[in-house]
């Protein structure tokens, strides 16, 4: 292909070159192993099929964090692996004078380089035929994908596979597939308690409070949040949705110009979530004020909901 023109460099992002400052998937490493185990056997891609903000792009992340620091078989060493935005793949591009689809460009580059695996989230949108060409842009991937050219990580949720892809049946036999289940309570502690460390670089902001103290807000936050609580949106799932309001309370304490979170901070962000039904809020509100009782009066708090 034209050497000016890169789709990986032009709408990728490698993710084996970003800066982590922890483990991007905790507590994932049994879909971490499959997802290795697919990547080394040729001929095979993988597919991360499971509901929306349960961490399939974490999956993805935490496999480039270990080909990063060389935590993988050798056969991995050395791989780049890119995460491309599937709508940034519909579209042409003027090369040489000529109008080519950039999906046939990018299948083009993936098979003239090596050692590279391109992640593709939603790729059930690349089974839908685009409107306009009437092209079946899952179709161009095929030839590579079966000479083992084209090494791919695809995500989409339950849903999307069973109403697109298994319509696809050419397509799908090119993937092993990899089920990605909701973590369970135990395991979403976990996940935010690595997760913290990375909030609080971020945002410039610390939590104000030892690790004993982080985690009970933690777990009070992903208990607010439970299957029975929550307002049934996208994203609503563990870890996304209680992941979402501990972002939101260093947020609170950013507007404060607070170099700390503080329970008041906490406080606010579940005051003001969204994704939790009022009458279930108004409850865990009560019951956030007896549990951290002797921070707020040491703190000489007056919460008001």
């Amino acid at each position: 292909m034209n050497d000016k023109i890169s789709i990986l460099e032009r709408y990728g992002e490698d993710l084996v070159a970003k800066e982590y400052i922890t483990d991007p998937s905790i507590a994932r490493e049994e879909e971490i192993k499959q997802l290795i185990l697919t990547m080394l056997t040729p001929e095979k891609s993988a597919l991360l099929i499971g509901k929306a903000g349960i961490g399939k792009t974490a999956i993805v992340e935490g496999l480039a964090y270990r080909i990063k620091n060389n935590m993988v078989p050798n056969a991995l060493f050395g791989y780049s692996l890119y995460k491309l935005n599937v709508t940034s793949l519909f579209g042409n591009l003027n090369v040489d004078d000529q109008v080519e689809n950039r999906v046939s460009l990018l299948v083009k580059e993936l098979a003239g380089r090596e050692k590279t695996i391109v992640f593709i989230d939603e790729v059930h949108l690349l089974t839908k035929n685009d409107g306009q060409t009437n092209m079946d842009f899952a179709n161009m991937f095929k030839a590579g994908l079966d000479r083992g050219e084209i090494k791919m990580i695809g995500a989409t949720t339950s849903e999307e596979y069973e109403q697109y892809i298994l319509r696809d049946r050419a397509f799908l036999r090119r993937f092993q597939r990899i089920d990605v289940l909701e973590p369970n309570q135990e395991t979403t502690v976990k996940i935010m308690m690595g997760t913290l460390p990375k909030i609080e670089k971020n945002m410039n902001i610390k939590m104000g409070y030892t690790p004993f103290i982080a985690e009970k807000v933690c777990r009070f936050i992903v208990e607010l949040t439970d299957e029975y609580k929550r307002v049934y949106e996208i994203g609503s799932r563990y870890p996304d949705i209680a992941l979402t309001i501990l972002a939101n309370a260093f947020t609170y304490a950013a507007f404060d110009n607070s170099k700390e979170v503080m329970i008041k901070h906490v406080y606010e962000a579940i005051l003001n979530a969204k994704n939790v039904y009022e009458d279930a809020k108004r409850k865990e509100l009560i019951r956030f004020k007896e549990e951290f009782k002797d921070l707020i009066l040491e703190e000489g708090l007056n919460l008001v909901d």
